[in-house]
């Protein structure tokens, strides 16, 4: 195969990913907590022959997730809260502790705020938080710390992974952290309120567009390198 289609092709599968990533970033443009991504291109050198000659690719795996904090809808909820500033609060799942932030939590049957799948929400400890049965009236101060009926329970935990570039985004809202994280003690939760997505679909759309025109572009080189080939070994083997 002719380099410059090797060279197109890798361009094109790049533009290929970031094509789904505008649009699953479109689709939760309404999802509470939701970060929005990015494709990142690098190049890398593809070594041709003994002498030294290389060839040009594009790389596009790379992932990019936007920290930039979203709007703050207030909701009222009891165990509603969002976080106002860094850091992420931590749920407990069947593969391992995540980082979220999407912050809408209710009470299981044993008492433990646990968000819309199940999982629980974990304390500044990473343990989880039990709301003691019969109570009246559920408090969450700014630094977190619950209390029911007036009386200290736990405080929710908050927390930032010390290397961001390692966060890797699983399904929803979920992330997972690549490493150790730290608590960040000086955190604001503001309990009645849930987080936005901090996508915007404008610029989402826009995005969108100009992958697409790319997208075109890279295929009408392609389909003009196709037919310049057949056209070849049409007249080679007249």
């Amino acid at each position: 195969m002719d380099n410059a289609i090797y060279a197109a092709l890798t361009r094109q599968s790049g533009l290929m990913r970031e094509m789904h990533t505008v649009a699953n970033n479109i689709a939760n443009a309404n999802t509470t907590g939701f970060r929005r991504e990015g494709v990142v291109f690098s190049e890398y050198m593809v070594a041709l022959d003994r002498r030294g000659e290389t060839l040009a690719m594009a790389n596009g795996r790379g992932r990019m997730v936007d920290l930039a904090p979203g709007g703050m809808t207030q909701t009222n909820g009891q165990f509603d809260m969002a976080i106002d500033g860094e850091g992420f609060l931590m749920v407990q799942t069947p593969q391992g502790n995540r980082l979220t932030r999407a912050g809408a939590f209710m009470t299981n049957a044993e008492g433990e705020l646990v968000n819309a799948e199940g999982h629980q929400l974990l304390d500044d400890g990473a343990a989880p938080i039990v709301i003691p049965a019969g109570v009246g009236s559920v408090g969450i101060g700014i630094d977190g710390t619950i209390s029911a009926d007036g009386n200290p329970v736990g405080r929710i935990g908050v927390f930032a992974s010390p290397d961001p570039s390692r966060l890797r985004h699983e399904a929803g809202t979920l992330f997972d952290p690549g490493g150790t994280v730290e608590p960040l003690d000086e955190a604001v939760l503001r309990q009645g309120f849930l987080e936005d997505s901090n996508v915007d679909p404008v610029l989402e759309i826009a995005r969108m567009i100009e992958v697409q025109r790319a997208y075109q572009l890279g295929q009408s080189f392609l389909d003009q390198e196709d037919q310049r080939i057949r056209q070849t070994i049409s007249s080679l083997t007249r």
